[in-house]
């Protein structure tokens, strides 16, 4: 069915709007919610009733219902205040008011001509995330902004296109569509690419509000959205921040879309890079079983593809999972891997920074050369500043220097970068750790309890957590937590904790470590 109004042409089933010979933009929910009210026109729809067509019973905000209201509004040139198509009855529901005209006949030359544009051929999509960065919409009145949001945009392809992971398309290519109605899955099929982010920012007084949404440009589906406010003191620094938020936020839902993108490839069609995907998918569940089959994952990927720097740094990362969770099994031949695989992955590709890091990161603690997994990472962090993980292990170099507050400094951008990271428990440790080595305790043990909510299972955080317990009085709670230590890792002794220790800490620190190792009770 086809529903004509105006300048415009809903197809229901094609799930398209056009006006005169263009498709229309139109989020799958935005649609959805015009179609129901023109379909339903010759009576006023109510909220509860929109909310269970739209969102299928689910419980959704007010927000939510506007928001949409006011994509289905803008997409066909109406407003709150005009209600010329859609209008609003108070404390009773919506209506469409606009004259209709259904069609049941073929669609009209101008959409077959848009049809036959949409058939061509697409371009291949790569073999690695791709992404499309739109000009953000200026949705203020004031035009310098424009400027601004074409900045934005800017340092947010430059921040991303350091990340030899990604594919991203030049600005010239994507500025060609600024100001333009567009369909996201026909920015997909000219582009070639699977993601698209777009965005908006809006001035009001001395505040501005930037808006983005990550897009799949295969689906329509909407798979991530944030917003970030601030106060103009310094447009510069504000705009360094809300790009600095925006790519940190959007690597790792980029990496679980097409982590979840690889589940539903059948086994049969799997190549490298699937299987690369399957093995982070299995990495990120943190349980021995899974890391045994992130490693064999890995190694069929690069069994697949020789080449695969990322594959090879990953079967390292495994490693250092098993050390960190206490899952090792043969140490000498697990070091002996793990040198095996961060080195090769370095061999191969030295400019990625997601390799860098997790090359480093195994090299320096399966390994313990910490100056050498330090530098890598470092060099990581040159590449790619957004990249969170990488804070992590600079900060824990700060503490092991004894410059604890720039350890913090390193630690809270991380979780600000990344702040649904799967690695926030690692951060959370580091922040607690930094403040027990300033007597403060309290806020130490709330961090802690955070790693420890998120991450049961990595004993570290308890290991801090009963550390806190113990130097801030709170000696019962502090046993508890070391006997608990002890049941669980058997072999765990003061004696042997002192080597890995001297590691870390600086000689200041150090024997505030052994002396809460002592009042939690663990053996000598």
């Amino acid at each position: 069915m086809r529903y004509l109004f105006e300048d415009y042409e809903l197809d229901a089933s094609r799930r398209e709007l056009y006006r005169d010979a263009s498709v229309v933009a139109l989020t799958p929910q935005a649609f959805d919610l015009l179609n129901y009210l023109i379909r339903n026109r010759e009576r006023v729809v109510g909220k509860d009733e929109l909310i269970t067509a739209i969102w299928k019973g689910r419980s959704v905000s007010d927000v939510a219902l506007t928001t949409r209201l006011n994509a289905a509004r803008s997409a066909i040139g109406d407003s709150g205040e005009k209600q010329r198509f859609i209008k609003t009855l108070p404390r009773k529901g919506y209506r469409f008011i606009g004259m209709v005209q259904e069609a049941h006949s073929a669609p009209t030359a101008a959409v077959i001509e848009i049809q036959k544009e949409a058939a061509k051929p697409a371009l291949a999509l790569p073999d690695k995330p791709s992404l499309a960065v739109l000009p953000f919409s200026n949705l203020s009145s004031d035009p310098e902004q424009e400027y601004f949001a074409d900045g934005m945009v800017e340092d947010i392809l430059t921040g991303l296109s350091r990340s030899k992971s990604l594919f991203v398309i030049a600005r010239q290519s994507t500025f060609t569509y600024k100001g333009k109605a567009i369909d996201i899955r026909q920015v997909g099929r000219e582009l070639g690419v699977r993601y698209v982010l777009e965005g908006s920012v809006r001035r009001s007084g001395d505040r501005v509000r930037i808006t983005g949404q990550l897009i799949d440009a295969t689906t329509g589906a909407h798979l991530w959205a944030d917003r970030f406010d601030s106060q103009i003191s310094d447009i510069f620094d504000l705009q360094d921040q809300v790009t600095n938020s925006v790519i940190g936020a959007l690597f790792p839902q980029l990496e679980r879309a097409e982590i979840e993108r690889a589940k539903r490839v059948p086994i049969g069609n799997l190549q490298a890079y699937d299987y690369y995907l399957r093995a982070l998918a299995s990495f990120y569940e943190f349980t021995r079983e899974q890391n045994i089959e992130a490693l064999r994952r890995t190694r069929l990927a690069v069994e697949v593809d020789p080449g695969l720097a990322a594959g090879y740094a990953l079967g390292a990362y495994c490693y250092l999972q098993r050390k960190i969770f206490g899952w090792t099994i043969d140490a000498d031949q697990e070091r002996s891997e793990t040198r095996w695989l961060a080195r090769r992955a370095i061999e191969l590709d030295k400019e990625d920074p997601t390799v860098l890091v997790r090359a480093g990161q195994a090299i320096a603690a399966v390994l313990y050369e910490i100056d050498d997994g330090v530098s890598l990472v470092s060099r990581a962090y040159e590449l790619n500043p957004n990249l969170a993980i990488a804070r992590y292990t600079i900060g824990l170099e700060h503490i092991r220097r004894g410059d604890v507050e720039a350890a913090l400094k390193q630690f809270h951008a991380g979780v600000r970068l990344s702040p649904v990271d799967p690695f926030l428990f690692l951060t959370q440790t580091g922040i607690a750790c930094a403040h027990f080595l300033t007597d403060r305790y309290e806020e130490g043990a709330s961090w802690a309890k955070s790693a420890v909510l998120h991450r049961p299972n990595y004993l570290n955080a308890q290991f801090i957590l009963a550390a806190c317990h113990a130097l801030s009085g709170r000696v019962e709670e502090a046993r508890i937590i070391g006997a608990r230590l002890t049941e669980a890792r058997p072999a765990l002794r003061i004696s042997a904790l002192l080597p890995k220790l001297t590691r870390i800490y600086a000689p200041e620190h150090l024997e505030r470590m052994v002396r809460a190792c002592h009042v939690m009770g663990l053996p000598p």
